[in-house]
């Protein structure tokens, strides 16, 4: 892959220890846009910064539709390229995804030195940098590989230039050849990687049927990047998630067992963030990783209370978790980090939102009443039983203090005697030892 991701950025990877690079931000503002494009471009900056690059200039172009050739006018694109050579810039990074001919193209008025790459890219660049696991690490070669495939073309075009003139054996020119030559091995990577994530993916849902088949009430954590998902999952269970102030710092999805108040044990997932203008080759890559989502029993949509963003957040959320048919699922909204707002925010927040919990993964403020909106979800499906155990089946009394919520609990001359609201999965497990009605 590392001739292949190079060529994306036309460099060697960005790595916190080398040369922070010097970008310049693009960004063109068109009729209904869902976002501000200020806001738009705040965040692409703080992608940029994760990435290991220093924004040294921002320009911007009011568009009513983007210019085919360069995506932004030609006036602005050679004012771009004087803005990075004035400035020293490493690079250019625009806001919204560049087709193969509009890259080209920038790139052509730009100086040799700088590299135009898209959101998109950066993206990608960024995944790069933070998958840990062998599926995460394959799921982003798999989409690095399907955003390089259109964008080999012309890349030899050089050797091509180097022939000498017509003539025999010049009509089919090496720099074309070659370019075959490449698009044939990556269309191969793209099958072989795809090969690979399904036999992972295999792997995954049988841990996952392992799961499901235990009868445990499943939690799913979802939300946009840096929202706090996995300073929650660290909150509620104890684990040790990577968590850091950066976007995209966990890709690789992490389950946890969390017990509840009554001594049931549920599960709980965290996922790999979402963002705004998430590409679609990237849903397409981590499917296996954001099929944890769809498999839940409950979602925890965690949103950041803090960011004046967060409608817009909210709403790229819930347009991926449409995609991925994970809509229907039983969600409760969090609003995290409320450390962070004054309390007549916090107020604003909970009449507009009244069925939300407000949280804060730091503190551990609003924790308690979010455990117990869990509890309420995870008892809303379970049937409620009154059953004897015989004292020899031991191993069913020990089943219902884990995996069911015990009503009221006694010993009887012939077993336990057990009130408890029971997991569909489960009620067939207990139902030959179901107490006649009417029986004290």
């Amino acid at each position: 892959m590392t001739e292949y991701e190079s060529v994306i950025r036309k460099g060697p990877a960005t790595k916190a220890e080398e040369r922070r690079e010097r970008a310049v931000l693009v960004g063109v503002e068109r009729p209904g846009l869902p976002w501000p494009l200020e806001s738009s471009l705040a965040e692409l900056e703080r992608l940029a910064d994760t990435a290991g690059a220093d924004v040294v200039a921002t320009t911007t172009q009011r568009l009513d539709a983007p210019n085919p050739r360069t995506f932004v006018g030609t006036g602005k694109a050679d004012e771009i390229a004087e803005l990075a050579r004035s400035r020293e810039a490493d690079l250019v990074i625009f806001d919204d995804e560049l087709t193969p001919s509009q890259q080209a193209n920038l790139e052509k008025v730009m100086d040799k030195s700088v590299k135009v790459i898209d959101r998109t890219a950066l993206i990608l660049d960024i995944f790069a940098l933070h998958a840990t696991s062998k599926e995460g690490r394959l799921q982003v070669r798999l989409a690095q590989n399907q955003y390089l495939y259109p964008r080999l073309r012309g890349m030899w075009a050089h050797l091509a230039s180097n022939r000498m003139g017509g003539g025999v054996g010049s009509r089919f020119g090496e720099g074309e050849s070659q370019l075959e030559v490449d698009r044939r091995m990556v269309r191969k990577r793209i099958t072989s990687i795809r090969r690979e994530l399904e036999r992972l993916s295999d792997v995954r849902s049988l841990q996952r049927e392992s799961r499901y088949g235990s009868g445990m009430f499943k939690v799913a954590l979802a939300g946009y990047t840096n929202a706090g998902k996995s300073s929650l999952i660290n909150r509620l269970t104890g684990a040790d998630v990577l968590s850091y102030d950066k976007l995209f710092a966990t890709l690789d999805s992490t389950t946890r067992k969390f017990e509840l108040p009554e001594g049931r044990e549920v599960t709980v997932t965290d996922t790999v963030g979402f963002i705004q203008k998430l590409p679609t080759t990237l849903v397409e890559a981590f499917k296996s990783t954001l099929d944890e989502i769809t498999g839940a029993d409950l979602v925890l949509h965690v949103i950041d209370a803090s960011s004046p963003e967060f409608e817009g957040q909210i709403e790229a959320v819930c347009e991926v978790l449409d995609q991925i048919g994970a809509q229907s699922i039983p969600t409760i909204a969090t609003f995290n980090k409320c450390d962070l707002l004054d309390a007549e925010t916090l107020a604003g927040l909970k009449r507009r939102y009244p069925s939300a919990q407000f949280v804060s993964a730091r503190t551990g403020e609003g924790i308690e009443g979010l455990v117990g909106a869990i509890a309420q979800a995870a008892s809303a499906a379970d049937t409620k039983l009154d059953v004897l155990i015989p004292y020899q089946r031991g191993d069913l009394v020990s089943l219902a203090h884990e995996r069911c919520h015990i009503i009221s609990e006694s010993h009887r001359e012939a077993g336990t005697r057990l009130q408890l609201l029971v997991a569909p999965a489960f009620v067939s497990t207990f139902s030959s030892y179901l107490v006649p009605e009417g029986d004290a």
